[in-house]
């Protein structure tokens, strides 16, 4: 068995690797070493370097899997997937993933000389060993002028399908983000490798995650169950957890087939979308349940113990009972994607022989979100979806003897007025299947409403109903027509996974000081209006809903919630970028309230609906007031704005609502969610999730409520929790307060002692004057660097989340000088040779309300110091670094700078840079050891920064170049040998080993030993033939090889 890897243990790069290729031997997989198959290898399976399908393994499959295929076809299926063309990387893969899920379109001419249509399979979906199941590490390509070798390519059947990148556990600068910086390079510089590619997979042996080619960051997600029903156990390194729960081959081969999606968004985007570990065991097992409930089949179950995650056979399940069961996956957690996936598998399934999904909403809004998605994911069923338009066209699109996907409101089941329905069923196919989006009895009503109806029209469907928030536990209609839970992934799940941030909860209805007469009062007996109702019914509003809605809505209430949401969104944004949607009770509120706030920022408003920050969403028709009629607007308008909404990037920040957007609309960069109406139940848990996408560094959305719904929130929580769901819906957002009182404490003690007064009343200048006096402070402390980092970051992320509660705004100016120092700090300490990580920032720094914002503060401005203008090793600069009175200071500028020059040389020589990083560790362990004291560490450092200075001049001293000297201190590091030949011999040497290595390196030479032996040779006959000392010969061939390494690479770079 393979040794596990645990978080307790370190281990280096090739270790990993090697655990990684034993967990794919156990799966199955065949292992290949890059090298043998290069072509010079024995047994080459590729003619270049620069091919990266392994065309022979393709050749072979194709003629296994299509034994009819004549062989000049076989040659012409391989260049149609080889010679694939598109304007973009990922409209190439998508046309790749389409050719694999589908297989490729040849014609022919047959034997009677007709022209005949055939469709070639790629892969056996169906049967996974008759594939070929490959892995190569160190699989080395060459495009351009560009020579890559990523750690690990998974093939099948000779398509690389998969590009695992590994980094060291042991290297604290390697992470899996560093892996994951390092896949865009390579998408970049070796793009036809990603023209085949499905699954991407980083990890450093402790963390792993799988994304898609075009995921980011934050979709870069945790695979944490191996067969579905039950999440790992946390002692199982990740790696392992991921590996075994997707490359096992037919799990491997139905994420490939059924939960890959190509999605357009934001104005044409194309966006390729992975199946989270939650998605895909759903779906799995709600297809096996819909086969019993149909009465198709029955065959093995998924059983689970219940928790925050879980996927099992209902216990009340029977064969025929039309009762798939219920999905319940948290809102934020891609649910929508899920309905889309199970359509597909439904779809798909031979046993379901081509029946038809109708897919089922309350509210038309919703109805048409869903639709677009389906609509976007329609490669994954098959056909495109229609929109039934009214009662008579959902007839029409029912009345089929098979296929289709239908989308429609429940209402339409309904006969329209004066009708009554004959009674008489649409379809009594049994392989029809219902999806019932939000299915709760409220929505539905089961019992004598539209369901009814829809029961009578389609008396032998299958119901499964999708929900974001738990059916409630007295709600035996809905288990009724749909069963019991076959999944649920709850709040605390998708927040530990990174699939939500959490959701914090401010009441400021009492902050507004209301006189009594305008504080609204909620009555447990209230039963909202919808918008469609107020528009339609205006004359049979309820007298509860009109009472409450005059006192919300009066105008002096409405003056003091403008003026407080201005404050308090403006206070949001300077810490955290994003945007804010309001929800008022009538759309009349909604009108006066966005002209009580463009009365106080008259800049925010247009009338162009392509400029402006802030927009009413609302309907409404031409009776309507004239003054609303410029926030009506058409589906086509609403779409234009829900785009704007959705780009981080657009200053549209801030929407007004009353009922539209609060369900299935997602919003990543949204943060703040404003309520001033009453809502219940699932309602307000859907309405408040809008916050809970994840975006950037986001650390968690805000709810302000104007209304005091915190009872409504409380009973909505109760049912949530009763039905076993974990986590908090929303945290009160004293608890962010707390933390971040917690955190900054925590700073307070680092900077104990430290006066920094000037950075509230200071010049600019005194300002930045504080900066390495501050420094200067930390670095005196034990471990001061590390601990001042991690405390500001954690208080800005507390910080972030609780403005602007009143005890953020006291210690606003603290916070901006605690991290503008640790921004200090982290530029004067930071290794430039670390690759930099990419991720954009939601948090954003108060660092440059406290200085002047044209001054750019770089490492030497953060020290006080000016740039300098030739070199950071001059006379000048050294004389100027030690004469800083902050000696702490000083030794870690010089530290970084001296690591810097170091690491830069070490690309070119190795035994110089050697030399100097020895020496540059002796004289910081002296120091750390307090063998000797600042001020003596700070003239050593100095000296050897002299030293490195002076290295650079010896190639003019030995008239030799830059790659010669290195392997002139290759042959210099002996004594014996100098005093034996003499300089002008070991320069001769150097110049043919120069010479030597550049006419024998060929590619992927540093890993192939028969090269390397080869090289090995001709380096002892070179220095047999100077007469270099015998017994010093292999250490000098050693060090050489490794010197030839280094400059080898280079060359190539």
């Amino acid at each position: 068995m393979t040794k596990s890897i645990t978080s307790s243990n370190q281990f280096s790069e090739s270790v990993i690797e090697q655990a990684t290729l034993n967990w794919f031997k156990e799966l199955g997989y065949e292992h290949i070493f890059g090298p043998e198959t290069a072509p010079d290898s024995a047994y080459p399976e590729r003619g270049e370097y620069q091919e990266v399908i392994l065309v022979s393994r393709l050749r072979n499959v194709l003629l296994r899997l299509n034994p009819s295929l004549p062989a000049e076809l076989v040659e012409e299926v391989v260049r149609k997937v080889i010679h694939l063309s598109s304007q973009t990387l990922v409209s190439i893969n998508r046309t790749f993933h389409r050719l694999l899920v589908n297989g490729v379109d040849i014609e022919y001419t047959g034997t009677d000389g007709r022209i005949v249509g055939d469709r070639v399979r790629l892969v056996d979906f169906n049967n996974p060993e008759n594939n070929d199941w490959l892995v190569v590490n160190q699989f080395t390509i060459l495009q351009g002028s560009m020579n890559r070798r990523p750690d690990i390519v998974v093939f099948l059947n000779g398509l690389p399908l998969s590009v695992i990148e590994l980094k060291s556990t042991i290297d604290e600068n390697a992470t899996i983000w560093s892996a994951f910086n390092q896949l865009q390079t390579y998408k970049n510089q070796i793009s036809n490798l990603f023209i085949y590619n499905e699954v991407l997979v980083v990890s450093d042996g402790i963390e792993a995650r799988i994304g898609s080619l075009t995921a980011d960051r934050e979709r870069f997600m945790p695979w944490k169950t191996i067969e579905g029903e039950d999440l790992a156990p946390v002692q199982k390194p990740q790696l392992e957890v991921l590996l075994r729960g997707v490359f096992e081959k037919r799990r491997f081969l139905d994420l490939l087939r059924y939960f890959i999606v190509f999605e357009e968004e934001n104005g044409g985007v194309l966006n390729k979308k992975l199946a989270a570990y939650h998605q895909f065991h759903a779906v799995n097992v709600a297809l096996e349940q819909t086969l019993r409930a149909c009465d198709v089949v029955q065959k093995g179950q998924v059983a689970e113990r219940r928790s925050g995650y879980f996927t099992r056979k209902p216990v009340d399940s029977v064969p025929g009972d039309h009762r798939v069961g219920v999905i319940w996956h948290t809102q934020g957690s891609g649910k929508s994607l899920t309905m889309a996936f199970y359509a597909g598998r439904v779809i798909s399934h031979p046993k379901m022989e081509n029946p038809t999904v109708v897919i089922i909403t309350d509210r038309n809004d919703l109805d048409d979100q869903l639709f677009g998605t389906f609509s976007r994911c329609h490669d994954l069923l098959r056909q495109i979806p229609v929109q039934a338009e009214n009662h008579q066209h959902l007839h029409q699109l029912l009345q089929v003897a098979s296929g289709g996907v239908v989308f429609t409101t429940i209402q339409k089941f309904l006969p329209p007025a004066g009708q009554n329905g004959n009674g008489e069923p649409l379809s009594e196919r049994r392989n029809i299947v219902v999806i019932a989006d939000e299915a709760h009895r409220s929505q539905y009503d089961f019992i004598d409403g539209y369901a009814r109806h829809m029961h009578d029209a389609l008396p032998n469907a299958s119901f499964i109903g999708f929900t974001g928030t738990p059916i409630e536990q007295n709600d035996r209609n809905t288990r009724a027509v749909f069963g019991n839970y076959v999944s649920v992934y709850d709040i605390q799940r998708a927040v530990e996974d990174g699939a939500t941030v959490p959701i914090y909860y401010e009441g400021r209805l009492a902050k507004l000081e209301l006189d009594e007469q305008l504080k609204p009062h909620l009555d447990e007996e209230f039963e909202e209006v919808t918008e469609g109702e107020e528009l339609e019914q205006k004359e049979k509003l309820k007298t509860k809903w009109a009472a409450l809605e005059a006192v919300v809505g009066s105008e002096k209430r409405i003056q003091i919630i403008a003026r407080d949401f201005v404050q308090h969104f403006e206070n949001r944004l300077e810490v955290m970028d994003g945007k804010a949607m309001i929800v008022c009770m009538s759309r009349r509120i909604c009108v006066e309230l966005y002209n009580a706030i463009i009365t106080l920022r008259p800049e925010w408003h247009s009338e162009d609906d392509l400029q402006g920050t802030i927009k009413i969403v609302m309907t409404g028709s031409a009776s309507d007031p004239l003054e609303w009629q410029q926030h009506i607007r058409s589906k086509a308008r609403r779409e234009e704005l829900a785009k704007r909404f959705k780009n981080p990037n657009d200053p549209f920040k801030i929407v007004i609502v009353r009922d539209m957007w609060l369900t299935g609309f997602d919003a990543p960069p949204l943060h703040t969610m404003y309520v001033d109406k009453p809502m219940y139940g699932h309602g307000l848990m859907q309405a408040i999730a809008r916050v809970n996408r994840v975006f950037k560094d986001k650390p968690g959305g805000l709810i302000v409520d104007y209304l005091g719904l915190a009872d409504q929130l409380r009973q909505a929580l109760a049912n949530y929790t009763a039905e076993g769901g974990t986590g908090e819906a929303a945290i009160d957002q004293e608890q962010a307060v707390a933390i971040m009182q917690e955190k900054y404490e925590i700073c307070l003690g680092l900077f104990h002692g430290f006066n920094w007064s000037k950075w509230t009343t200071g010049t600019p200048a005194e300002k930045l004057g504080l900066l390495p006096m501050a420094q200067e402070h930390i670095f005196g402390q034990d471990d001061g660097k590390n601990r001042l980092l991690k405390a500001v970051t954690e208080l800005s992320q507390a910080f972030a989340l609780a403005v602007p509660h009143p005890k953020t705004i006291a210690i606003r100016d603290d916070v901006g000088f605690f991290q503008a120092v640790r921004s200090a700090v982290a530029k004067t300490t930071s290794d430039s040779g670390r690759s930099v990580e990419t991720m954009d920032h939601a948090i954003r720094q108060i660092i440059s309300r406290a200085v002047a914002s044209e001054e750019v503060i770089d490492i030497f401005t953060a020290a006080g110091l000016k740039k300098p203008d030739i070199s950071i090793l001059s006379d000048e600069f050294l004389a100027e670094i030690q004469g800083m009175p902050q000696h702490n200071l000083a030794l870690e500028l010089l530290k970084k700078l001296l690591n810097d020059e170091i690491k830069l040389r070490s690309r070119k020589n190795l035994v110089q840079s050697r030399s100097f990083s020895e020496m540059l560790e002796r004289t910081i362990r002296a120091y750390q050891n307090r063998a000797i004291e600042t001020a003596q560490v700070i003239e050593e450092l100095i000296s050897i920064a002299k030293e490195i200075r002076e290295a650079d001049k010896r190639g003019e001293e030995l008239h030799l170049t830059e790659d010669e000297v290195a392997f002139y201190d290759a042959l210099e590091v002996n004594d014996s040998a100098v005093k034996v030949l003499g300089d002008e011999t070991l320069q001769e040497i150097a110049r043919e080993l120069v010479k030597m290595v550049r006419n024998n390196v060929t590619i992927d030479w540093t890993v192939k030993e028969t090269v390397r032996a080869k090289l090995r040779v001709m380096v002892k006959r070179i220095l047999r033939k100077y007469g270099y000392p015998p017994d010093k010969q292999e250490k000098a061939t050693q060090t050489v090889l490794e010197q030839a390494e280094l400059l080898a690479r280079d060359w190539a770079e």
